[in-house]
């Protein structure tokens, strides 16, 4: 599928969805329930967020199921594999020195179990609410959200799929229809637009863990080698 870049267009477009791409649509949900579920049932709260929430679905879309607080990275794993999900890979990351520390669980190619392992700034939350997110309750009520996707498209729910149109210099009115700040609309334009023009850019961190590894084993080794993250680690009770 060729890469999604940011559109620079003003119309505004409606787009009607077959058959085909509502059974697609329900399917993902069906199985970021399941998840959101088992997670929900050991107090741990989850969103659902990007395509799935908006319902601008397609054949490579991913099921990104986030929790949005701090929780311990075995607690999570633990109740994943008890529940008998089978671990395709783990891995931690942090995007920029500033940024909070995050862990993945990936349950296939694409399937997701995102968590701040650190704590996330104001920022970093409503990138989130950019991508459109819902609670399980709301998936459970079949509700759809307006959000924006890697075009920087803002998609917009309708009862025959969505209606979208490009962000780029509409900034303000974005972020007043999302209920977010001016300053991650305009943070993610230029993350996105910066990215169509030079190519992808690196991650501060990206860790995958070995089968025999753990998510605290590893970050005691990263925290000796970055100083920084040492300091952001400092003080997590189960680390």
């Amino acid at each position: 599928m060729p890469k999604r870049k940011p559109i620079r267009i003003s119309d505004r477009v409606k787009v009607v969805y077959d058959e085909k791409r509502w059974s697609l649509l329900k399917k993902l949900r069906e199985k970021a329930l399941k998840i959101m579920s088992i997670l929900e049932k050991e107090g741990i709260p989850t969103i659902i967020h990007g395509s799935v929430a908006r319902g601008d679905v397609n054949e490579e879309s991913d099921i990104d199921i986030f929790i949005p607080l701090q929780v311990s990275p075995y607690r999570v794993e633990l109740t994943l594999d008890k529940a008998g999900f089978n671990i395709y890979l783990r891995e931690i990351s942090q995007a920029t020195p500033r940024h909070a520390i995050k862990g993945h669980i990936y349950l296939d190619e694409l399937t997701l179990v995102t968590f701040p392992i650190t704590e996330l700034s104001h920022l970093e939350r409503e990138f989130y609410k950019f991508g459109g997110e819902l609670t399980l309750h709301d998936i459970l009520r079949e509700r759809r959200v307006p959000g924006v996707d890697k075009r920087l498209m803002l998609i917009i729910p309708t009862n025959y799929g969505h209606e979208e149109m490009s962000i780029i210099g509409r900034e303000p009115e974005v972020a007043r229809f999302l209920g977010i700040s001016i300053d991650i609309v305009k943070e993610r334009v230029f993350i996105l637009t910066r990215r169509d023009e030079i190519g992808r850019t690196g991650v501060y961190i990206k860790r995958a863990l070995a089968p025999d590894e753990t998510f605290e084993g590893v970050l005691r080794e990263l925290a000796r080698e970055y100083p920084i993250l040492r300091k952001k680690l400092r003080g997590l009770t189960w680390l």
